[in-house]
């Protein structure tokens, strides 16, 4: 992985990805203390940045490639199937049968054929494996691919030119995690075009693996289980993205679901988004831990906003102004 993969993947995406704002409130300047600045990418093709690595991925796919396989809980899922549609690709997607309806509905409505399993008693990648084998298909994994990760970073370099636009050459980056994917690819992509911002992991509270990784030094493994931010659930961080997280990345931040929740509301509130609990939780860190953080300004990723009716009214419900942070 280096930056020159990163910036052709910027060639490719161009006219195909959408270029989402850096937004700000000074509602949310005055909970946070400092600047807060929200990269949007909950604007971004199928509601997440997951369509810049699956364009990325697919439009470096070998000619003889007949199709594609994924498999994602649900945004990486959206991505992979809306590019494949652009291509003229057939692709196949295996998501947990607990995903949330909605991202199994978009899935199967941007014309991908989706394949349900049991997440607790059955092996992902030996299912996805196997399957790929019998029916020819390329598989695009949702983190630990390069041109995936090459992808991802694009959001890096878009982020690094509007930080300057808006006079911050200094801060700190936070970015929703799960395998690494986005973490790496925006890292590798501020380490060349903008030194002064630095990447920081954030994850919800019972699955911070990346965060134990960082404080060890090592990968370490959590049992794999179901939480509110679905779409970051992973047990460990992948085999690429891990090396360049462990030298580009401060300490890893924890928030709660209920800092989560909060910030699902202020996001409606104060910036008009919609965000998913997996795509707030950086700027629940901004928001809440303010101490953890360094810097006049903050720039925190809203990496997808594909949220089930119920949970984004629950939010609204137990968010509002009156919860407890």
């Amino acid at each position: 992985m280096n930056i020159e993969m990163i910036r052709a993947a910027a060639r490719r995406l161009e006219w195909h990805a959408r270029r989402t704002p850096l937004l700000s409130s000074p509602f949310l300047d005055e909970i946070a203390g400092r600047r807060v600045l929200v990269k949007a990418e909950c604007l971004q093709h199928t509601g997440s940045f997951k369509f810049r690595g699956a364009w990325s991925a697919l439009t470096a796919l070998p000619e003889r490639a007949h199709g594609v396989l994924a498999f994602s809980s649900g945004n990486h899922a959206q991505g992979v199937a809306y590019a494949a549609r652009l291509r003229g690709l057939p692709s196949v997607i295996l998501m947990p049968a607990d995903a949330p309806a909605i991202k199994v509905a978009n899935t199967r409505a941007l014309g991908a054929e989706v394949v349900l399993y049991d997440r607790a008693r059955e092996d992902r990648d030996a299912l996805g494996a196997a399957l790929a084998e019998k029916r020819g298909l390329e598989l695009i994994q949702p983190f630990d691919h390069p041109q995936v990760i090459a992808g991802q970073g694009t959001t890096g370099l878009e982020i690094a030119e509007q930080a300057r636009g808006e006079g911050v050459e200094s801060a700190q980056v936070l970015v929703c995690c799960g395998g690494g994917g986005l973490t790496s690819g925006i890292a590798l992509a501020l380490e060349d075009a903008a030194p002064g911002l630095q990447p920081r992991t954030v994850e919800p509270e019972g699955f911070d693996d990346v965060a134990q990784s960082l404080a060890r030094g090592e990968i370490v493994t959590l049992p794999l289980r179901t939480g509110l931010c679905d779409a970051i659930v992973t047990p460990a961080p992948g085999k690429l993205t891990w090396p360049i997280l462990k030298r580009l990345c401060g300490p890893g931040l924890v928030v709660t679901d209920a800092q989560v929740l909060r910030a699902m509301a202020l996001a409606y509130e104060r910036l008009k988004l919609v965000l998913e609990p997996g795509g707030a939780v950086a700027l629940a860190a901004a928001l809440f831990q303010p101490e953890a953080l360094e810097g006049a300004a903050v720039i925190v990723t809203a990496s997808g906003g594909n949220v089930d009716r119920a949970v984004f009214m629950r939010a609204l419900r137990e968010g509002g102004e009156d919860a407890p942070r």
